[in-house]
């Protein structure tokens, strides 16, 4: 199952960016909706955006193309990004977050995004390489195995990306072990607010629509404290179901889940 929900992800997230429709990377095939995010012109795009949490300047910042509605929030907000530091985005997209924290962290700052998805990368690439923005650099990888070295990151990002994983607590074990000592964790996803049926669970489309693969909050909290992460903080996010319902209409998946902001803290 592990590797049919990955493998799933990777091919809706490619069909995303290569249609450039808005969503967590699932069309639904069944009903025609998309999830993360709905519709696919730039208006609506922006709109999305503003729900999420960004300014109209973060989004009229990033280059053509970058923005593909993938989110479920805003961790800029709750990053405290610094000129000079290194920043790494786990599940990249076409490049949105990334751009945004190469403005915070500046020329003398790094950001590196990470993608599983190959389509993704060259897209966040040709995005970079179009608007002349040199202090990002994407690769090509998974975030169960973040192909960079030990203490390489300040600030370790993530928005709606750790919930498609199946492996979860490799994921935060990697974004640990990247993390510079007195590093933090900033990450928006979904967290579950009651059990999710079953028929939602395992279905691969509700995976790739950012549903299916939400935990709870306790769950989070233990996987974080297991990898070493010190202050945590889950704090869940109050109206996110307004955009939720959107994702998979008829699905009632804004009974189930909520968006959150994630925090946490490696001992310096």
């Amino acid at each position: 199952m592990e590797k049919d929900i990955k493998r799933f992800v990777k091919e809706r997230y490619a069909e995303a960016v290569l249609s450039r429709q808005s969503g967590c990377g699932c069309a639904d095939n069944r009903g025609g909706a998309s999830c993360c995010g709905s519709g696919a012109d730039a208006s609506e795009a922006d709109v999305y955006g503003i729900q999420l949490g960004y300014s109209d300047e973060d989004l009229a910042s990033v280059p053509e193309g970058a923005n593909l509605n993938l989110g479920c929030g805003n961790p800029q907000a709750i990053a405290g990004m610094q000129p000079g530091e290194v920043v790494v985005d786990l599940g990249s997209g076409a490049g949105f977050d990334c751009f945004l924290a190469a403005r915070q962290v500046g020329e003398s700052g790094r950001v590196y995004g990470i993608d599983m998805t190959e389509e993704m990368v060259e897209t966040a690439r040709k995005n970079a390489e179009g608007s002349h923005i040199s202090n990002v650099e994407f690769i090509l990888g998974e975030i169960e195995s973040i192909p960079l070295p030990d203490a390489a990151a300040d600030v370790v990002i993530s928005n709606c990306v750790i919930n498609l994983s199946p492996e979860k607590p490799k994921v935060f074990t990697e974004a640990f072990r990247i993390l510079k000592p007195g590093g933090r964790l900033a990450v928006s996803d979904i967290v579950t607010s009651a059990e999710l049926p079953e028929e939602i669970k395992d279905d691969l489309l509700m995976h790739s629509a950012c549903i299916a693969g939400a935990s709870p909050i306790d769950e989070i909290i233990r996987m974080m404290e297991k990898a070493g992460f010190t202050a945590v903080s889950v704090e869940p996010k109050g109206g996110s179901q307004d955009f939720i319902k959107t994702w998979a209409p008829g699905s009632r998946a804004e009974d189930y889940i909520l968006s959150a902001d994630i925090t946490g803290k490696k001992p310096g």
